[in-house]
């Protein structure tokens, strides 16, 4: 097992280099034809408003995660034209080509695109909707929002003469509403096909570049690390005073218990360091994920122990350590390559369907797991009940209790995510590009 992870580990690492997510990077991104538009999807996340004014950048400034301002900062944005598209002008002309910036907010999604007669909907505006919208022919349909009228936010950068590349100067979005916003880089000119664009975004919150629906996480592992130390002086504390009556099994817990201190601290500065950063370190991650897939496993497979009673009504567990073991190879591998595609990889949609795939397999081994040691523990009960072992048959009902009441909203916890965050982030966001970009 550990051979097949330091393989899966060294490969993800060389494969992926640095990810990035709050600060998006785009490499010569072409712009795909979507209706009648060309477009890039320049990022989507959710961010909180500003808890101070936003003044004026001084990019020669160095950046303060802390000084509660929120904005989408863009740098070094350039866009490429064909040579052939750029030949159709002549030098002196001012404006030979438009790409438009859009930056969105979820709730005014309809504000962008139009439709003249109840059709189909179109992102940039025709003579028919011109007419209808009073929008500009060749330019993004625009409607302003009912809470501001400045937004959406849109900016023009301008191509000219014969040039084959146009820059947007280096700027910010001041975000004034919470919410999640959305960023296209859309032209609606057709002899701009085929061109492409690089430069990066930075997405910063009032505290840092943690996106929205990540920023509570930092203060939440904080608050499970102290849970954590509080346990480990609890449980080593009565470990040590009865060290002479401790069983194999408790040497196990007290492992897991240890890991899972190490691993909520290891958990606050990978989202201490993504914060600061605005990037997040492979390195760190995977062996955050790592270390979070070894502690779900190993706790699995000693509550499956324990219910089949070893150490308790049977010394060992005969012929069925190889399916245990077997079993926990399996989980350790599902759950490690489901938190790598949530957590290592970048923070997009793909992602999100990718780990939507993943989750399957992951939760069938959890309900089989969960299934079996049920089972295991009622036959345990049920032969501590013929051996009329009041004592341990008390202990082993408290525990069947306990187990229950973690089933239970663990099922709970899994219903919430993914009604929230799967359905909801995916589905929106599939749905804007379907209905307005189509």
């Amino acid at each position: 097992m550990n051979l097949v992870t330091l393989s899966l580990v060294s490969l993800l690492i060389c494969a992926s280099g640095y990810t990035r997510a709050s600060i998006h990077v785009y490499d010569r991104d072409p712009f795909r034809e979507v209706g009648n538009a060309y477009l890039v999807s320049g990022g989507s996340e959710g961010l909180a408003a500003s808890r101070t004014p936003n003044p004026l950048p001084r990019h020669t400034d160095p950046v303060n995660v802390n000084d509660g301002r929120s904005y989408i900062r863009f740098q070094n944005i350039t866009f490429r034209r064909s040579e052939a598209s750029a030949a159709k002008y002549s030098k002196t002309q001012r404006r030979t080509g438009l790409v438009q910036v859009i930056i969105f907010e979820a709730a005014d999604r309809d504000n962008i695109g139009g439709s003249p007669y109840g059709g189909q909907r179109s992102i940039c505006c025709t003579p028919d909707l011109a007419k209808v919208e009073g929008c500009k022919q060749g330019e993004v349909i625009r409607i302003p929002s009912a809470r501001d009228s400045s937004w959406p936010v849109t900016v023009n950068v301008y191509f000219r003469g014969k040039s084959l590349t146009a820059q947007l100067k280096t700027t910010e979005a001041p975000i004034s509403k919470t919410g999640m916003y959305n960023l296209f880089f859309i032209s609606c000119d057709s002899s701009l096909k085929g061109m492409t664009m690089s430069g990066q975004t930075s997405w910063k919150g009032p505290d840092g570049y943690l996106p929205g629906r990540m920023a509570p996480l930092k203060k939440f592992y904080v608050i499970m690390a102290i849970a954590y130390a509080l346990l480990c002086v609890a449980w080593f504390s009565q470990y040590v005073r009865f060290w002479d009556d401790v069983l194999q099994l408790q040497h196990c817990i007290s492992v897991v218990v240890g890991v899972g201190l190490f691993e909520m601290i290891l958990w606050y500065f990978d989202y201490a360091y993504f914060n600061n950063t605005g990037t997040r370190p492979v390195a760190l991650t995977t062996w955050v994920v790592t270390v979070g897939a070894a502690r779900r496993t190993v706790s699995r497979l000693l509550m499956l122990c324990v219910s089949m009673g070893y150490g308790v009504v049977r010394p060992t567990l005969g012929g069925l350590t190889t399916k245990v073991m077997l079993i926990g190879v399996t989980y350790f591998l599902s759950t490690e390559l489901l938190n790598i595609t949530e957590y290592v990889g970048a923070i997009s949609d793909i992602a999100g369907r990718a780990r939507v795939i993943l989750v399957l397999p992951n939760a069938l081994l959890d309900a089989f797991l969960i299934m079996w040691i049920f089972t295991s523990l009622s036959k345990t009960l049920t032969q501590l009940q013929a051996k009329r072992s009041s004592v341990k048959l008390d202990t082993y009902r408290k525990f069947s209790n306990a187990l229950l009441i973690t089933v239970i909203l663990a099922v709970v916890w899994i219903g919430y995510e993914v009604g929230s965050l799967q359905i909801y982030v995916l589905w929106q966001y599939q749905e804007f590009l379907l209905n307005t970009f189509n």
